[in-house]
């Protein structure tokens, strides 16, 4: 994939407008609900609301629920959602109609799919992840070395880290499975997905990804790699709503052997001759386990609308263009303050967000106030402000604004204001 993202070398607003009036995504923000005066740079942890949203929704709770009732299951092809839907996804993430198939909660089906990953490799007892991973994952993973471990011996975990240990030195014939996450939610970093994938290979194991923080955002090619398993969110970059349903991908050539965690009716192979005994049913349903949470559903349906218009190589080459340009400024007008990038400058190895570290201000406190002035990030302990950009409708005139504010933030220390200070639940 070629892509184009330089930036000018002399920045100002005009440069930035000048940028969204040749950008080819640039009609595509017309399609949120953007309040105004709000630059938003949260989509890596709450997409923005799709205009189509609202009345999609509606529809599906005053005629699908409120007139065809229970008769929507056939009518409106409710049971088949999940894998209506999971085709819709597979296009952005490398996948094949019958792969994809939505799930519960993202920790629900890592579980799902680390437990069948594990089990297709009985005769191995090492698990790998990476310390700096979102932490559910670790914790799911722990449950899934006890649930497949011996009596009073769960499975060993290996971890590895940005200063080591690395992949290569964790690796071995003992190892069963690797579930690492594309791009970090902490700093952006993202892996060489196909490398990494080919190195666990090499070594016999399966490779699980976790894609949260890549979909929607970044090109992502699950098949082209030679990959087994991936899970992901539809409420980050994919716009799908608070709540909104995981999906669980699974190649073809594991699905026959392929024995998920939990086991339930959803996905039975004949889930309404109500047998006593469980039987798998072929392909990716096998991993459903219960009713699809329709109207969350029905959310993402409408968001998914937005995506069968939309190149992904023009999304990555916005995407860069933003990170580069958000990079550049903080370099150019923060270095006073000492604020540094953690995020990766490489193009190759950076994800659609950019974290920074404040210096000797409180980045929490720091954060707090920037949403106060309409510039919404967040900040993840123990010192990082995390900005995500959205191509789809973050243009390059929000990425100035933010930077001036934040300027203005540090040159008048506002920020030291108490009520700054005070942590609210969700950070």
């Amino acid at each position: 994939m070629s892509i184009a993202t330089s930036i000018p070398h002399v920045i100002d607003r005009a440069t930035c407008t000048a940028l969204d009036a040749a950008d080819p995504l640039a009609g595509h923000r017309d399609l949120f609900d953007l309040p105004e005066g709000v630059v938003y740079l949260d989509g890596n942890s709450l997409g923005a609301l799709p205009r189509a949203t609202a009345a999609h929704v509606q529809r599906v709770i005053a005629e699908e629920w409120g007139t065809g009732l229970i008769r929507s299951w056939n009518d409106a092809g409710w049971f088949e959602k999940p894998t209506a839907l999971g085709d819709r996804i597979a296009p952005l993430i490398g996948a094949a109609a019958g792969e994809v198939v939505l799930g519960d909660s993202t920790s629900a089906s890592l579980f799902q799919v680390a437990v069948a990953a594990a089990r297709l490799r009985p005769e191995r007892r090492v698990v790998v992840s990476e310390r700096g991973n979102f932490p559910t994952d670790l914790y799911v993973l722990e449950s899934v070395q006890e649930l497949l471990g011996d009596p009073g011996r769960p499975l060993e975990r290996r971890l590895i880290a940005d200063d080591g240990p690395t992949l290569a030195d964790v690796l071995g014939d003992d190892v069963a499975v690797v579930v690492l996450t594309h791009v970090n939610y902490r700093t952006g970093r993202m892996y060489d997905l196909a490398e990494v994938t080919r190195q666990v290979h090499e070594a016999g194991a399966i490779m699980v990804w976790d894609l949260c923080h890549s979909v929607g955002a970044v090109p992502v090619d699950l098949n082209g790699a030679g990959a087994d398993f991936a899970i992901g969110c539809t409420y980050k970059y994919l716009n799908g709503g608070p709540g909104s349903p995981s999906f669980i991908w699974a190649a073809a050539r594991h699905q026959a052997a392929a024995r998920p965690g939990v086991t339930a009716w959803h996905g039975h192979a004949r889930p309404f001759d109500f047998d006593v005994a469980y039987a798998p049913a072929d392909g990716v349903t096998r991993f459903r386990v219960g009713t699809p949470q329709l109207l969350s559903v029905a959310a993402l349906e409408a968001s998914l609308d937005i995506w069968s218009g939309v190149d992904l190589e023009q999304l990555r080459e916005k995407s860069l263009r933003l990170t580069e340009l958000f990079i550049s400024l903080v370099d150019s007008r923060l270095a006073a303050w000492g604020v540094e990038v953690v995020t990766p400058r490489q193009s190759a190895r950076r994800g659609s967000q950019v974290s920074l570290r404040t210096g000797e201000a409180d980045g929490y406190a720091v954060m707090q106030a920037l949403i106060e002035r309409g510039v919404i990030g967040d900040f993840r302990a123990p010192d990082l402000m995390r900005f995500g950009f959205t191509p789809l409708y973050v243009s390059h005139a929000d990425v100035w604004d933010a930077v001036d504010v934040l300027v203005e933030i540090l040159e008048t220390e506002v920020w030291r204001d108490p009520r700054f200070g005070r942590r609210g639940a969700v950070t």
